[in-house]
């Protein structure tokens, strides 16, 4: 006999509830991440402090009091009231670089021939961001577009002297333009050269761990400034008579030279981070020495030292201003030189311009930095099921 009598057994699911307020939104966020425990409190309340003290007066400096445009420096000698800045001073000079933005990102290259810089910004663009975009079709056709065949357009479009285009030198090259054009150079050459010579330096054949070895010691031992003079001073007096080549090739070679030897250090740490078990995986299979390296150790190791690689891109960046030791001026030595313009000689200038200079930095650096976290939790596959 079947029992009809189902009352006991529930018919309908309870609706879900509502979190309580302290464990959503940012009622919670608030108190996991700065008031989770009294020290976490305490450091709190003293951050806030710090900034109420520090934020107005750079609110008022970068944007209430700041000049925005004018012809000279008139429009910022106005001085500051209400006693948020020191006597005499004003808020930011941004007509400063308002008015000499073209400098800073061409230098003295013709204003007439700017369009050709223009163009191999467009095109660096164009071909760069899909082949930062993962899922983007046709990757390797793009690779050898960027690395191999936009270099040979861009030297052609800003250089000059064929298909009708007039002859820049590279001494009249400035402002961002030389930052760029350093990092892309030096970033582009130093991977695949430090790669090569963190493998050379675990390499078994004695000569090629050698010369890897007294190269890679030798050139970290130097200063970049050092590397620099040596390139644009004493390199001309070691090559033949009749023989030279453009100061600017010569620092580009140097910069590149100089990064590969901190690249490699940082791609050998990711190799010997490899275990052991993956070196005699792959030859149990037959593998090549070649097959080994590029399908199993050396992608693992790559991945592993991606916050290395991109710190040794960052610090190549930034390193770009040091050109000016051999009178070259890239976008902050561009910056300081106008210091020096009588129409804008004023206490508020040299600051204005170098906050300038210092935000697009950050902003390349902060971009790197950034891309580098989305690769590293885009391959972190290792709690994943």
């Amino acid at each position: 006999m079947t029992d009809t009598n189902i009352s006991f057994v529930r018919q309908e699911m309870l609706q879900g509830q509502t979190p309580p307020l302290g464990e959503r939104g940012i009622v919670r966020w608030v108190r996991v991440n700065l008031l989770a425990t009294p020290v976490d409190a305490v450091l709190t309340v003293l951050a806030l402090l710090v900034l109420a003290w520090f934020l107005p007066p750079l609110i008022n400096w970068l944007f209430i009091q700041a000049a925005w445009v004018g012809p000279n420096r008139s429009v910022c000698a106005t001085v500051a009231q209400g006693g948020l800045q020191p006597d005499g001073w004003s808020g930011a000079c941004w007509a400063f670089v308002n008015a000499k933005f073209g400098q800073f990102m061409y230098g003295p290259y013709p204003i007439d021939q700017r369009w050709r810089v223009n163009l191999v910004g467009i095109m660096f663009v164009a071909l760069l961001i899909p082949l930062l975009i993962p899922k983007a079709p046709y990757k390797v056709l793009n690779a050898i577009v960027f690395f191999f065949v936009f270099p040979i357009v861009a030297f052609f479009l800003l250089v000059g002297g064929w298909f009708g285009l007039p002859y820049v030198e590279t001494s009249v090259w400035g402002g961002l333009l030389v930052t760029l054009v350093i990092s892309f150079v030096g970033i582009s050459v130093s991977l695949p050269l430090g790669i090569a010579l963190a493998l050379g330096r675990r390499s078994k054949m004695p000569v090629i761990k050698m010369l890897c070895v007294i190269f890679i010691e030798m050139v970290r031992g130097i200063p970049l400034v050092t590397v620099l003079f040596m390139a644009s001073y004493m390199l001309p007096l070691f090559l033949p008579p009749g023989v030279s080549f453009d100061k600017f090739l010569r620092a580009l070679i140097g910069v590149a030279l100089f990064a590969s030897a901190y690249m490699a250090e940082v791609v050998r740490g990711g190799l010997q981070a490899i275990p052991k078990g993956q070196y005699e995986g792959a030859d149990s299979l037959g593998l090549g020495y070649w097959q080994k390296t590029g399908l199993i150790i050396l992608p693992q190791a790559l991945k592993l030292v991606i916050p290395g690689i991109v710190n040794t891109f960052i610090g190549l960046f930034k390193d770009t201003s040091l050109v000016s030791i051999i009178s070259m001026f890239d976008l902050l030595g561009t910056v300081r030189q106008h210091f020096n313009d009588t129409n804008w000689s004023s206490p508020q200038t040299p600051m204005s311009g170098l906050v300038f200079a210092g935000f697009v930095f950050w902003i390349f650096c902060f971009g790197m930095s950034r891309y580098s976290i989305f690769m590293e939790n885009r391959l972190d596959t290792g709690h994943k099921r």
